[in-house]
């Protein structure tokens, strides 16, 4: 087994990633960037979930890795309660809320996943 030695090297940050690059392309399209709120607001929550990845993986322990993940999975809850908005309001259509749902879906056990590893893994670091 390959070792972590960045969070780029983890599945979920790159899973993360691609959710928002999703996101920020569906809310480039006209009538969702005219909603400047929601466009910011769904932009931010994605991010959030790729950017509590990568600071929880930087922090000096598993105890702070795991409240930062779960943090990233509160926020991809976020998108995806967000799409259903989106969907109502037409700004996606059923095809592009579907891939939203996937990656969500996805990363929400992922997430689960590796906070259980980490909680069975014994504390190492300070915090």
């Amino acid at each position: 087994m390959a070792s972590i030695t960045s969070f780029e090297d983890l599945e979920i940050w790159k899973l993360a990633r691609e959710l928002c690059h999703k996101v920020r392309l569906l809310s480039r399209k006209e009538q969702f960037s005219r909603d400047f709120r929601f466009c910011g607001q769904i932009n931010s929550a994605a991010g959030s979930v790729m950017d509590n990845i990568a600071e929880g993986f930087e922090r000096d322990g598993n105890k702070e890795f795991i409240n930062f993940l779960y943090i990233a999975k509160g926020s991809n809850g976020e998108v995806r309660s967000q799409s259903f908005r989106a969907l109502d309001a037409n700004f996606i259509s059923d095809v592009e809320q579907k891939e939203i749902l996937g990656l969500t879906e996805t990363l929400k056990f992922k997430i689960q996943g590796l906070i259980q590893t980490l909680k069975n893994s014994g504390g190492k670091g300070y915090k």
